[in-house]
């Protein structure tokens, strides 16, 4: 039976927290980035994406983000959590576009699936 501790590989799970702190650095250098995922939500949404609640949940956190320094720093944590539950949660992210090829480059294996 697949379970998600079975999925669970902590080489990736490294990989990615990395990422996610490189995208929240990066964020943090230039609030103007959370166009980004704002506009990846609206398109994902607009072309029929099935994790809605999931998106709109990302949407919320960026404006916040946007919004404040409080939900700046909320969403800043929450990019550089490595829970379980965040990594769920960064499994419909947004953000993964606000890095660069060049920033890609740094993670040869950024997928857990």
């Amino acid at each position: 039976m697949l379970t998600i501790e079975s999925l669970h590989d902590p080489a990736g799970d490294l990989q990615g927290c990395q990422m996610f702190c490189l995208i929240a650095d990066k964020i943090d250098a230039d609030p103007s980035l959370l166009h980004i995922p704002l506009a990846n939500v609206d398109r994902w949404l607009a072309k029929g994406h099935r994790a809605v609640e999931k998106l709109n949940e990302w949407r919320a956190l960026v404006v916040r983000g946007q919004g404040s320094q409080a939900g700046m720093k909320e969403l800043l944590a929450v990019l550089r959590d490595d829970s379980e539950k965040t990594r769920w949660f960064k499994g419909w992210t947004p953000v993964w576009s606000i890095m660069t090829d060049e920033d890609k480059m740094q993670f040869p294996w950024i997928s857990r699936h």
